[in-house]
């Protein structure tokens, strides 16, 4: 569990201290609650990662990188991208998985610094301590502040 924390707090680190670009930071909520941080790299295509409890039971570090298919509207954007998760499961039962993860998209920046969002994000992937085949997937609300 210790190098699972380690890895998150790497993951999350290294995107803050990555180059002066657009970053947002807020949270996730859905079928549970996430921290997310976005970092914008390359114009309008961006880095999200998020560290959180699904369904209030497991814990899950996930990091996308997501294309900005198309802008529309005055601030409307509409993304998708391929990732990874780690996924961990507190309580009674030990349980560590390791997947791939999609997620899809639509975000509302304000002419403030806010921006909302609606995506949903699924995984696949191993779990491990004979947990078998790992396929959480999650619709969420994101409400970020930008910086």
């Amino acid at each position: 569990m210790k190098r699972i924390i380690i890895a998150a707090a790497l993951v999350l680190g290294f995107t803050v201290a990555a180059s002066a670009q657009p970053r947002a930071i807020g949270g996730r909520f859905g079928y549970g609650v996430d921290l997310s941080y976005q970092h914008y790299v390359g114009g309008d295509n961006f880095v999200e990662a998020d560290l959180g409890l699904d369904s209030f039971k497991f814990l899950n570090v996930a990091a996308t990188y997501n294309f900005m298919i198309s802008e529309f509207g005055d601030g409307f954007g509409f993304y998708a991208g391929p990732g990874a998760g780690v996924g961990l499961a507190v309580g009674d039962i030990n349980y560590l998985a390791l997947s791939a993860a999609g997620m899809v998209g639509i975000e509302y920046n304000f002419n403030f610094p806010l921006q909302i969002s609606l995506d949903f994000r699924q995984h696949v992937g191993l779990g491990f301590n004979g947990h078998g085949l790992w396929t959480p997937s999650s619709i969420g609300l994101g409400i970020r502040y930008q910086f």
